[in-house]
């Protein structure tokens, strides 16, 4: 038995390793994380590569979301040749198509965003034979009011700082003038003084 597996195996592999290559998978692009202001639109960008010519009616894409400290997902748009947004549940009117299949676009946009949106969102690209190697993921927060982070906090300072130098430069500029002024009508006199002696 062992020796019709050593005669077998090289035919198998002979077999099955050019389908392998064969098969070529999409690449799915998301940002990691976003942060939304509750009450404001917000865009969830997801784009992809396929080896296979793109198409309207060959490509679909699919959005899941899974709930902060939830383990089950919920499908809630779909595109297949136009968008299918979802008719009921959270994202009924909340969710709508901003892609373009054909630039390998598969984003979507989240209006007027409510704490419960917080969560995951994934996004699936199919376009066979092309399978999709890794769901891209996004990582959504909702907050009340923009928080500062460390580049907007150092952006602040430095701004501040270039504000605070042009204020003592423009200040410095000012007296300069008056003080040129000043001499200069202390001159006017003078020379005004001296005609008057003369005379």
């Amino acid at each position: 038995m062992s020796r019709v597996w050593i005669y077998l195996f090289p035919a198998l592999c002979a077999l099955v390793l050019p389908g392998v290559h064969q098969v070529k998978g999409i690449e799915v692009l998301t940002s990691p994380e976003l942060e939304a202001v509750n009450g404001t639109d917000v865009r969830l960008k997801c784009t992809f590569k396929s080896t296979h010519p793109l198409s309207e009616n060959s490509v679909s894409v699919s959005w899941t979301f899974r709930g902060l400290g939830k383990t089950g997902e919920e499908s809630f748009f779909h595109y297949k040749g136009q968008a299918y947004p979802p008719e009921f549940g959270t994202f009924k009117d909340h969710a709508v198509w901003s892609g373009n299949v054909m630039k390998g676009d598969a984003s979507i946009t989240l209006k007027n965003v409510q704490f419960n949106f917080n969560g995951t969102y994934i996004c699936q690209v199919q376009n066979p034979p092309d399978f999709q190697g890794f769901a891209g993921e996004i990582s959504l927060r909702v907050v009340q009011k923009v928080s500062f982070s460390e580049i907007g906090i150092l952006a602040i300072a430095v701004g501040g700082c270039i504000g605070v130098i042009l204020l003592i430069l423009i200040i410095y500029i000012v007296v300069r003038v008056f003080r040129r002024r000043g001499n200069d009508t202390e001159i006017e006199m003078e020379n005004h003084g001296s005609k008057d002696q003369v005379l």
